[in-house]
């Protein structure tokens, strides 16, 4: 009877403290990971989230007997709902068989940066979103007119300085920004107008580069669509995800795989080979409430720089 390899002897590529690790990892990978705040692991597929969205009003009182003013206020619920990102990854058996080194390290970037690039793009620019996810970011900040185009200003710090001040009119703080890697260069020597330096490279390992005082983060992984926006700007406390289930590991070896039209990708039992099955699942929500300075539909805690000769004008 010939050798097989079992589902017990390819779980040993899979250490069992790497689900936490590659969490990590995935979180470090995605720039709007960095950015976003982390709310707790959600318990359920969706996590509901009341959202102010009427401030109340307060007046002064006329005389000692005068009427005091009477308010309201209401809310509105959005939702957060988890949706799973997967890989499944096929390996001949004559490949582990043969391999001299570690082949889940191999693996284990590629899985790290495709889970960040699937995460990025679907949070900046709606790229494959679920539909229970809102618009990207970026897709949102050119629909709502809250952009700046590039090369508008003397230089760029004035360009960004004036994308900062859409986000500041609707009563929201610039606590971070995400931006294509070219865009890096454009930032060494910029300065204010007393000669300060107004970016500062990061020095440190897992210290992000800053810029006008706020975290930068450049988005390396791929999914950046240069041709719609070059920096966002925001306040990213407004952006926030939550896991439903960290990394799951799964080694199979008598599966079936094929595409959406039902062809059949790979016999695994046929054809000597294993496949290793990664999911995780989370999701993301931009509440977007109501603030003492725009209490409209037109508010957002986001704004974009978008190259020059495109469609899309200043906000």
């Amino acid at each position: 009877m010939a050798n097989i390899i079992t589902r017990t002897d390819a779980e040993a590529l899979i250490p069992v403290e790497s689900s936490k690790e590659i969490i990590q990892a995935v979180q470090h990978e995605s720039a709007v990971l960095q950015l976003m705040k982390k709310l707790p692991n959600m318990s359920s597929k969706q996590t509901k989230m009341p959202i102010m969205s009427a401030l109340p009003v307060a007046g002064f009182v006329n005389g000692d007997n005068g009427l005091k003013p009477v308010s309201s206020a209401s809310w509105e619920n959005k939702f957060i709902t988890a949706e799973e990102i997967a890989v499944i990854i096929p390996i001949p058996e004559a490949v582990l068989d043969d391999a001299e080194y570690d082949i889940w390290a191999e693996l284990k970037p590629s899985i790290i940066s495709a889970f960040g690039k699937v995460i990025d793009g679907a949070v900046l620019f709606s790229t494959e979103k679920p539909t229970s996810w809102p618009d990207g970011i970026a897709t949102s900040a050119i629909t709502k007119k809250k952009t700046v185009t590039y090369g508008t200003g003397i230089d760029t710090a004035e360009d960004i300085s004036e994308l900062m001040g859409l986000v500041e009119a609707d009563g929201f703080d610039v606590t971070g920004f995400a931006a294509e890697i070219a865009l890096k260069s454009s930032f060494r020597g910029l300065r204010d107008k007393n000669g300060g330096l107004i970016f500062a490279p990061s020095l440190q390992a897992d210290t992000p580069s800053t810029l006008y005082g706020q975290a930068i983060n450049y988005v390396k992984n791929g999914s950046w669509d240069s041709s719609k926006v070059k920096l966002i700007a925001g306040d990213w406390s407004q952006a926030v995800y939550a896991m439903r289930q960290d990394m799951t590991y799964k080694v199979l070896d008598q599966a079936v795989i094929s595409d959406a039209s039902g062809k059949i990708l790979y016999n695994l039992a046929q054809q000597d080979m294993v496949a290793l099955r990664c999911v995780m699942r989370l999701g993301w929500q931009l509440p977007n409430p109501v603030t003492q300075l725009n209490g409209t539909d037109t508010r957002y805690p986001f704004a974009a720089l978008v190259p020059a000769g495109t469609e899309h004008s200043g906000g």
